[in-house]
């Protein structure tokens, strides 16, 4: 290889921002694995192997479980294109980006959409909730269950409930909770739910895992127009996947052997498991967060256990403390935007990433990277999670 270009070499990073998070070592191990062809049975036994997992993981008898070739927008988008037809009234739960980005790609489907609007951050309480879907008497609702951009977790029963009550489909965002916390499709009533790998499932970015009620599929089975979009077409894909395996497009085998990997490693550790040590974690971040004198964005009971956001404190930039982490540390956490921009830091605990050691880690290069630029931590806060694991 010529001097121009050189082996690849990437640097180390310890990725504690919002996605993507660290890889499971074996999930690499996976995707050396020679591939096949994407019409091979060695493949479809592979999908149908993800499909039983993905099932576990969501927490959903349905059998409409599948993966699609693309990453968590994907996922939204085909949720969207399937289910709002041109004109059908969806109503959206808004109160972060990406319950702002359903709602562009509704408006872009020829969708009559309808907002309910709270500051990032704040869920919608249940009484709220319903009163808005039974007066608008929408088609479809939908809300983000872990919202990317806040760190806020919205409960989805009621919503669900709701749409129900009125004959709409609830379509929920899990993004950032699947294989992180509690999801539970069927007890919530999510009828179109839909994920990403590159986060609590610690498999690399790249696909969009979807499942659809025995509701929701009624429905897209009984929808006469085609969908814009034909890529993320269910009906076509469902052929492909789960019915005459009819060509469709090349799925991308590697990714997929690397997130059959990264499933069973969820099915080794125990959903019960997994979710109790993203909890434990969380909260030894948030014990640490406080010591040092910073304070949480969202409220102790709407936070996400996978994506957190500590307020930054004042006269600090926070664009300054996150390059000082990654030039001194090889760490990466995000900022906030929009609304947020400037006043929140974003740190991920997702799937490899949640760990102890990386908690200790991330409080101590953080106290470092804000003393540098003139905060003074209260206490040490790498001692206060210390002495909350020392207790838990």
């Amino acid at each position: 290889m010529s001097a121009e270009y050189a082996p690849l070499s990437p640097p180390k990073r310890l990725l504690m921002g919002p996605g993507p998070t660290t890889v499971e070592p074996r999930v690499y191990g996976a995707m050396s694995k020679p591939i096949v062809g994407h019409l091979d049975p060695y493949f479809f036994q592979v999908s149908e192997e993800i499909r039983k997992l993905l099932g576990l993981v969501f927490g959903t008898k349905n059998e409409f479980c599948m993966t699609l070739s693309g990453t968590g927008s994907a996922g939204m988008e085909a949720a969207v294109a399937n289910f709002v037809e041109p004109g059908a009234k969806i109503a959206v739960f808004a109160n972060g980006l990406f319950c702002d980005r359903i709602s562009e790609m509704a408006r872009r489907q020829g969708g009559q959409v309808v907002r309910l609007e709270k500051p990032w951050g704040q869920p919608f309480e249940d009484e709220e909730a319903a009163e808005f879907i039974l007066r608008e008497q929408p088609r479809v609702a939908a809300f983000v269950h872990a919202e990317t951009s806040t760190g806020a977790l919205q409960r989805g029963h009621a919503i669900c409930e709701a749409a129900h009550q009125v004959g709409a489909l609830a379509i929920g965002d899990c993004v950032t909770s699947l294989g992180g916390m509690p999801v539970n499709v069927d007890e919530m009533g999510i009828d179109i739910a839909y994920s990403g790998t590159q986060k609590a499932l610690s498999c690399t970015p790249g696909l969009a895992p979807i499942t659809l009620s025995p509701r929701a599929l009624e429905v897209l089975r009984a929808r006469k127009s085609a969908p814009a979009t034909w890529y993320l077409d269910l009906k076509l894909l469902d052929d492909y996947y789960a019915g005459a395996h009819r060509y469709h497009h090349t799925a991308p085998i590697t990714l997929f052997y690397g997130l059959r990997e990264a499933l069973v490693a969820i099915a080794e550790e125990g959903l019960e498991n997994r979710w109790a040590r993203h909890r434990t974690n969380h909260l030894a971040l948030v014990a640490g967060i406080e010591a040092m004198g910073m304070r949480m964005h969202v409220a102790p009971e709407h936070r996400l256990w996978t994506l957190n956001t500590p307020c930054v404190p004042d006269g600090i930039e926070e664009l300054k403390v996150r390059k000082r982490l990654m030039a001194q540390r090889g760490i990466e956490i995000a900022g906030g935007f929009g609304p947020l921009a400037g006043k929140v830091f974003r740190i991920g605990l997702m799937g490899a990433s949640s760990t102890r050691e990386n908690v200790l880690l991330l409080l101590e290069a953080l106290e470092e990277a804000l003393r540098a630029e003139g905060f003074q931590a209260a206490a040490s806060g790498k001692a206060a999670a210390a002495r909350f694991y020392a207790a838990a």
